[in-house]
């Protein structure tokens, strides 16, 4: 039994065993510790209500005092601000006066639109591929797209900071999951050379949702290909933003005929909900035979595909804002750098700052931040390493200079001052 001394020592890492005998309650440590005032603190930063839309200047009811504040945005994914784009949101109000709410169907039984084929069609041009599958949910793609591919036996090969739905995909098909050390290309090819014989996969992330860096995509196009060995590629965080067209880190490198599977999400750049995965026409056709997400879950709104097919037109039709996020990027970057922070390896609009080991000072510093306006959520362990507790920016196109500048006052004073920084 955990005292109150050590309590700070514990995380959610720790309580994921439950040796209840009762399977519907928690384990009594975890309701000791996460009741706990400290711990407690550090919950009320989960689940706080916008009550406006994910704009860099929003509304938040916190859960810290109860208390309505007009903050700037930091922390949502509306990279390309599409959420909120007048022509995406007509396509859905259109849409809705034609399809209703709902699909009110799984896509293999009545859930599929013509919305939906017209979407997919679109997407697979896109991503330069045979086919597309879309998925309700970025999850659900990634779990059904691996829960489909592989079986057991096979094996998963990941990059160690890659998403958890990646983790939770081989599971679910059975498959050995093993990783190797972050773009490190002869760990790759190390843990490959262990695997030879096998049906083997190789998944990693274009851009590194919690780090910001890219995938060093060359060097494990090179090594896969040295071992026969095909690549999944998660495109979450950077479809629609890099590349001359903006389809991704394959196009960013020339290399996206080496890619067999690509992955994408519509949560984020795209400012809507669901996901989506482009492969040659016969793994699509067979992904839909068997991933459980595709199957078993009620299809994407109609009137969401379509104000998503209105994103990919918008985004696509000229590079106005994908040019307007880099220069914000490129402007927070400078007066972040300008501040000693510790940006990690960043090369994209998600821009972490890296604290250090204690969460104490982590929470501390995110109720100051909120207290004056600025929405800039911590990421503590085990979502991120023990020594690496972070903040993460996501930076959109929104942003002004002037939202730039005052959130870069506010992080002078509550987080680089404190470290001692400046």
């Amino acid at each position: 039994m955990m005292n109150d001394r050590d309590i700070l020592k514990y995380s959610l890492a720790d309580f994921g065993h439950n040796d209840n005998d009762d399977v519907l309650a928690p384990p009594q440590d975890f309701l000791t510790w996460i009741k706990d005032p400290r711990v407690a603190m550090a919950f009320q930063f989960f689940e706080q209500p916008m009550l406006a839309a994910p704009t860099p200047r929003t509304s938040l009811r916190t859960n810290l005092d109860g208390v309505t504040r007009q903050m700037i945005n930091l922390t949502s994914y509306n990279y390309l601000g599409l959420s909120t784009h007048p022509e995406v949101v007509a396509a859905a109000k259109a849409a809705l006066d034609t399809y209703g709410v709902g699909a009110a169907g799984a896509a293999l039984l009545s859930g599929t639109f013509d919305q939906h084929e017209l979407f997919a069609e679109e997407l697979a041009r896109f991503k330069q591929k045979d086919a597309c599958v879309l998925f309700s949910s970025g999850l659900g793609g990634n779990m059904g797209a691996i829960q489909a591919i592989l079986q057991r036996g096979d094996v998963l090969v990941i990059d160690d900071k890659c998403h958890k739905s990646l983790i939770d995909g081989a599971k679910l098909a059975g498959a050995k999951l093993v990783s190797f050390a972050h773009n490190d290309a002869n760990s790759l090819d190390e843990t490959l050379a262990r695997h030879k014989g096998k049906r083997v996969l190789v998944a990693i992330e274009g851009v590194y949702s919690m780090d910001g860096d890219l995938a060093d995509l060359p060097a494990v196009v090179e090594v896969c290909e040295s071992h026969g060995v095909p690549i999944y590629l998660d495109e979450a965080h950077s479809t629609l933003l890099f590349g001359e067209n903006g389809r991704g880190i394959g196009e960013h490198f020339g290399l996206e005929d080496k890619i067999g599977v690509s992955f994408g999400t519509l949560s984020k750049s795209f400012g809507g909900v669901g996901g989506f995965v482009c492969a040659n026409e016969n793994l699509v056709r067979y992904m839909k035979c068997y991933a459980s997400p595709f199957q078993f879950s009620c299809a994407l709104p109609p009137a969401i595909v379509a104000a998503m097919r209105k994103s990919l037109e918008v985004a696509t039709r000229d590079s106005s804002l994908r040019d307007a996020m880099w220069e914000n990027v490129h402007y927070f970057r400078k007066n972040l750098e300008s501040l000693n922070l510790d940006l990690g390896e960043s090369a994209s609009q998600v821009i972490p700052i890296i604290i250090g080991s204690s969460g104490e000072h982590l929470i501390m510093m995110a109720m100051a931040a909120q207290q004056r306006g600025l929405f800039l959520q911590p990421i503590d362990f085990p979502a991120v390493e023990a020594h690496a507790r972070r903040f993460r920016i996501s930076v959109s196109s929104q942003l002004t200079k002037q939202d730039i500048d005052e959130a870069c006052n506010i992080i002078e004073d509550v987080i680089a001052r404190p470290l001692g920084r400046v």
